[in-house]
């Protein structure tokens, strides 16, 4: 299927790995230019290189590399057409145990971050005849996880956020969605020291005890891949999602049993 994502001018946050990384090279597979944006540079030069990608060193969490990030991508590739607002992270902790810093920092990350980005991106997508920003939230924004409250909480509101810019920005043409993974097979839980590990400590298991545990809540009984989630957000980001916005896409499967 022809995306019509060829030349299209790309920011994809959290673009070294998991999700994020799948989405930057299949956008580039497609022929967009994509600005691949992260706070490792070595990593970054490396895997863009990969697919002939821009990249970008730059923390989300900062207000000023936001707009330092739209204005990159609007002076380096000649445009902003889509952005996909993906860096995000998460950990195992009880909720008697987060601290206010704890909190404070998954608010910045996944709603002041993506909130700045937007608020830079949109008017720029306007004037240009329209665009597409993809947030990828969780299916723990859906329903509330102990794993780790803070993440569950903000993810919440980054959906609603979503909504937001999706209902300001539809006239100008910009269609705002988001995407909701349930557990997927990316360095977040696989990697050393990730989800499985943690959850394994927490409980007293080993990590692929934790990870049995965690499949036996998805219906299809498995974790899904990068590459599955980047499917879902490229065809938000295509030709073919033209009447698609304030939608929240579950990726998830199946494990939040409701249908919206």
């Amino acid at each position: 299927m022809e995306l019509g994502l060829d030349g299209k001018a790309c920011i994809v946050t959290g673009a070294t790995r998991g999700i994020g990384l799948a989405t930057a090279r299949l956008l580039c597979a497609e022929g967009a230019r994509v600005l691949f944006v992260g706070r490792d540079a070595a990593e970054l030069e490396r895997v863009s290189a990969e697919c002939g990608g821009d990249f970008l060193a730059a923390d989300v969490t900062s207000p000023p590399e936001d707009e330092l990030i739209v204005r990159c991508c609007a002076e380096q590739l000649g445009a902003v057409d889509v952005l996909v607002n993906n860096a995000g992270t998460s950990f195992a902790r009880p909720l008697e145990e987060l601290t206010d810093a704890d909190w404070q920092a998954q608010w910045e990350l996944h709603v002041m971050g993506p909130m700045r980005l937007m608020r830079a991106a949109a008017p720029l997508m306007a004037r240009g005849g329209g665009g597409r920003i993809v947030n990828v939230c969780s299916s723990a924004g859906k329903r509330p996880s102990l794993t780790n409250a803070a993440y569950s909480v903000t993810k919440a509101a980054q959906l609603s956020l979503s909504r937001v810019f999706a209902d300001r920005h539809a006239a100008d043409g910009v269609l705002v969605n988001a995407v909701a993974p349930g557990p997927v097979s990316s360095p977040l839980w696989m990697a050393p020291g990730g989800l499985a590990e943690q959850t394994a400590a927490a409980r007293g298991i080993s990590p692929e005890e934790a990870l049995d545990a965690q499949r036996a809540k998805v219906p299809l009984g498995r974790f899904a891949e990068p590459e599955e989630i980047a499917a879902v957000i490229a065809f938000l980001c295509s030709v073919h999602a033209g009447t698609v916005t304030g939608a929240a896409w579950s990726a998830d499967g199946g494990s939040v049993p409701v249908i919206i």
